[in-house]
């Protein structure tokens, strides 16, 4: 059920903001150089590796690290880079992977292919055999604020009690969160 719920869900979305999305490609062309479209490696389900794409926010020259990770994230950022971030529309191209079934609405964060000490974490407590989300039970309890440990206690729990309620509960309240601009450090 939550596969087919996800797959029309994602369909109505993406003809619904096809315009936004293609508006917003535009201004990311025209306010930096490079393509509008970031695409990076992330761990998916049983840990195999797959391509997510985002709204590009970082320059071109950006180290491919998790963004807490650089030095000074702000000086990385597009012009319209902060924006998308704090808005989440920078996410928007990620309903392809959920037509494909690469992710869900909800579920993990999808870690960077580099992200060892969370992928290591997330395997030992069987998060891995989960479909990662494009919001999940941690990015409501916390977003960019939380340390490593207590994500994947929040995975942990969110693989202990998921269901179709929950997971509309966790969409409610990350459109709530996300309208609010809670827990974004960048």
């Amino acid at each position: 059920m939550k596969r087919a719920f996800d797959f029309m869900l994602a369909a109505c979305l993406g003809l619904l903001l096809l315009l936004p999305i293609g508006v917003i490609a535009l201004l990311v062309r025209w306010t930096s150089p490079g393509p509008a479209l970031y695409w990076s490696d992330r761990v998916g389900q049983h840990n195999r590796i797959f391509r997510m794409p985002k709204f590009r926010s970082m320059r071109v020259d950006t180290p491919a690290v998790a963004t807490h990770l650089l030095p000074n994230p702000q000086a990385c950022l597009t012009p319209m880079g902060s924006f998308l971030r704090k808005t989440s529309l920078d996410e928007l191209p990620q309903l392809w992977n959920i037509l494909k079934g690469e992710m869900s609405f909800v579920g993990p964060r999808p870690a960077l292919y580099n992200q060892d000490d969370l992928i290591e974490l997330r395997t030992h407590n069987g998060i891995d055999r989960l479909v990662p989300g494009l919001t999940g039970w941690a990015q409501i309890n916390g977003r960019d604020e939380l340390p490593i440990p207590e994500k994947v206690r929040l995975d942990a729990e969110y693989l202990r009690t998921h269901s179709f309620g929950l997971d509309l509960k966790i969409m409610f309240l990350t459109a709530w969160r996300v309208l609010r601009r809670d827990g974004v450090t960048h």
